[in-house]
């Protein structure tokens, strides 16, 4: 993939660090382990879901932690080192601890998650405040003019 320098354009424009951050965030993203694997459904307008395949996990064995537009999903196995008498033959079900994160939309917000069959479902709504709604301005109710 190549790699583009956008710092010259930093420097024309004011404000716009919010942006430049997303950019080199968006970047990034390709430095995430791929483990576990996961979906992201759109369900509604504003609606979403991330489904996290976590085989092996317990509830108390997983985090979710929103912070600053950031969804951090991790994953600790508590008794790693009880299981050293097991001998596997073959392992296919990774019970590797992991951490993964999702850089969420303004105004997005988790509104719960579940974790049923070995799959981790994470729901998100879009929940834009009253003053940025667009509002309809009626015509004729002007009073700026005043002597007419």
């Amino acid at each position: 993939m190549r790699t583009v320098d956008l710092s010259p354009l930093y420097r024309s424009f004011i404000g716009f660090e919010h942006l430049a951050s997303l950019m080199d965030a968006a970047a990034n993203t390709d430095k995430q382990p791929s483990f576990p694997p996961y979906n992201i459904e759109a369900l509604d307008k504003d609606k979403y879901r991330i489904t996290m395949a976590v085989a092996g996990f317990s509830d108390s064995e997983l985090t979710i932690e929103s912070e600053n537009n950031t969804l951090k999903v991790a994953g600790i196995k508590a008794n790693k080192d009880e299981n050293n008498e097991r001998k596997f033959i073959h392992q296919g079900i990774a019970e590797r601890n992991f951490e993964r994160k999702f850089q969420l939309g303004d105004h997005v917000k988790v509104l719960g998650a579940d974790l049923a069959n070995g799959l981790l479902s994470i729901e998100l709504q879009r929940e834009i405040p009253e003053a940025l709604k667009p509002r309809k301005i009626e015509i004729g109710n002007s009073n700026l003019i005043e002597g007419k």
